[in-house]
């Protein structure tokens, strides 16, 4: 799949993106998220946020766990509608506890934003989420 510099440098350079899971029943869930983006996939880290239950027990986790297809939107609202414009990726995750890759992103999470820097994220998941359609619309 190749994408143009153009709509790599949009989506790399996103502070944020929704992210949509579904169950194993198809109800959806969508949640804003961080993340980077090597090229090919996106690396989205379960961090140190306040959370009402245990990293696993997420929605978004025991969503991914059920049912790997997701969607993700990374889009740029303004006031002059002539600038609007988002990119939709169709892709496939799953959920990382350690290994290079994990590593991996965790680096470049911490070089994207400065609050992953003091957050333990070594012992946290992180969603991988391989893309496998991208689509996009206005002027990225």
């Amino acid at each position: 799949m190749r994408l143009s510099k153009r709509i790599k440098a949009f989506v790399s350079a996103a502070r944020v993106a929704h992210l949509a899971t579904a169950d194993k029943h198809g109800q959806p869930h969508v949640i804003p998220i961080c993340f980077v983006f090597d090229g090919k996939q996106f690396f989205s880290p379960i961090d140190e946020k306040p959370k009402r239950v245990a990293p696993n027990q997420l929605k978004r986790v025991r969503n991914i766990r059920e049912n790997p297809r997701v969607s993700l939107v990374v889009d740029r609202y303004d006031e002059n509608w002539r600038r609007l414009a988002y990119v939709l990726i169709h892709g496939s995750a799953k959920i990382l506890t350690k290994g290079k890759r994990h590593a991996q992103a965790i680096r470049q999470l911490r070089r994207k934003y400065r609050q992953y820097r003091s957050m333990n994220l070594v012992t946290r998941p992180v969603i991988v989420i391989a893309a496998r359609e991208f689509r996009s619309w206005g002027r990225c």
